[in-house]
């Protein structure tokens, strides 16, 4: 690539979602009633979705001024805001209960068919990702398959099963084959999101402390629990991706499960715990991530740029968490030049849009004519970022990031 070229990034991991007043034309009628009770007594306990920064989840002028101010001409959307019937932000409700499933259930349609249209506005800058439950197996395919057909090529947002859902059975379970079969057969993406998986620490003092020095492992625990049930060994083509969950933990997990798997096949025991023979998988599991994974990693820190050794360039993904407040906006300017020091032009290309646009099926073609308008050059990433943006605070204060 030359000095003067653009890059064209795509953001592995953005945000958005409807209001409540736009979910209540989605919702099917039959639940209008339901939906104006609970509206009326519904509390929203995150600031950012109740001030004036709520209008960049739904107003495509707005994101799309700020990201390509930033250098971004493409999203992957995942779900944001609070869709009907949610007792708070999609990514931290967790799994229904069995009594207001069929309620949950509704308000995932109502935002699916809303983020139909809303990706329709830029059908060529927009993955947008659909939301499943897997209470019920058969609904969980039903809802894939609509999603597939409704052009959300973004694939499903798999729901991460916290070890207290006890009414959902844990994704390591055999039960999911049918839907592992009908993902791959249809090749629909599989979306798994930093954050969840948790358990309820309830409202304690240390309860978000608690949660927040804990959920990295929890958001690890649904590629532990694929790999060593032998859903890639039976599923070979399922493509999974890991997003904002970093990716400088993957070397050292994927290794510690070689060794465990080695030492029983090796011995066929940890001390006294003995194993069954279908436990040993025929590959290791370095093996099957290099198979079946990928990794939308939302601001990397230079450890994670520094993992693709292992887990792979073309694994990579990079993403800006927009408009979260810990995203990268305002600075992703700043923040890949600060990153991605010494890092070749070509393998920048791949994990700024590249990886992305062949992962989600992106036209790079299409983006072309945009990333020559908005995105930054080679020799502007080249340039190292040697001092940080003066009150950057202030920015976001501004209004510049918001969940």
């Amino acid at each position: 690539m030359d000095p003067s070229d653009h890059f064209t990034i795509i953001t592995a991991d953005s945000h958005a979602g409807g209001s409540h007043a736009d979910y209540r034309e989605y919702l099917d009628p039959k639940y209008h009633d339901d939906f104006d009770a609970w509206r009326g007594e519904y509390k929203n306990p995150w600031k950012d979705l109740k001030d004036d920064r709520r209008t960049r989840n739904w107003d495509s002028d707005v994101r799309w001024q700020q990201q390509e101010a930033d250098g971004v001409v493409a999203e992957v959307l995942f779900p944001n805001t609070v869709p009907p019937f949610f007792p708070g932000f999609v990514l931290f409700a967790g799994p229904p209960r069995p009594d207001d499933y069929e309620h949950r259930r509704a308000g995932v349609h109502a935002h699916n068919r809303w983020l139909v249209d809303f990706c329709a506005e830029t059908p060529e800058r927009r993955a947008g990702i659909g939301q499943i439950f897997v209470n019920s197996i058969d609904d969980a395919i039903e809802d894939a398959i609509w999603i597939k057909e409704h052009g959300l090529r973004g694939g499903v947002l798999l729901p991460n099963v916290a070890p207290d859902a006890t009414w959902v059975k844990p994704l390591y379970h055999d039960d999911y084959d049918r839907l592992w079969a009908t993902l791959q057969d249809l090749d629909i993406p599989v979306n798994i999101h930093g954050g969840t998986g948790a358990p309820d620490y309830g409202t304690h003092r240390s309860s978000m402390i608690l949660y927040i020095s804990e959920v990295g492992f929890y958001s690890q625990r649904p590629l532990v629990h694929m790999i060593l049930s032998g859903v890639f060994e039976r599923f070979p083509r399922l493509r999974v991706v890991l997003t904002e969950t970093g990716s400088s933990w993957v070397p050292p997990l994927l290794d510690q499960m070689d060794t465990t798997m080695k030492r029983i096949r090796s011995t066929g025991a940890t001390g006294e715990i003995r194993y069954r023979p279908e436990a040993l998988l025929p590959q290791l599991p370095s093996d099957y991530f290099r198979q079946n994974c990928w990794m939308g990693v939302s601001q990397p820190r230079p450890a994670d740029v520094d993992a693709m050794a292992i887990t792979g360039i073309d694994r990579f993904m990079w993403g800006s968490d927009y408009p979260h407040d810990e995203g990268t906006h305002p600075f992703t300017r700043e923040h890949l030049r600060q990153v991605l020091t010494g890092r070749s032009a070509d393998e920048k290309a791949a994990i700024l849009g590249a990886n992305a646009a062949a992962f989600y099926d992106f036209d790079l073609a299409a983006l072309q004519p945009l990333a020559d308008r908005f995105g930054p050059t080679v020799a502007e990433l080249d340039e190292p970022l040697t001092e940080l943006p003066e009150n950057p605070n202030e920015a976001l204060l501004a209004g510049a990031g918001a969940r």
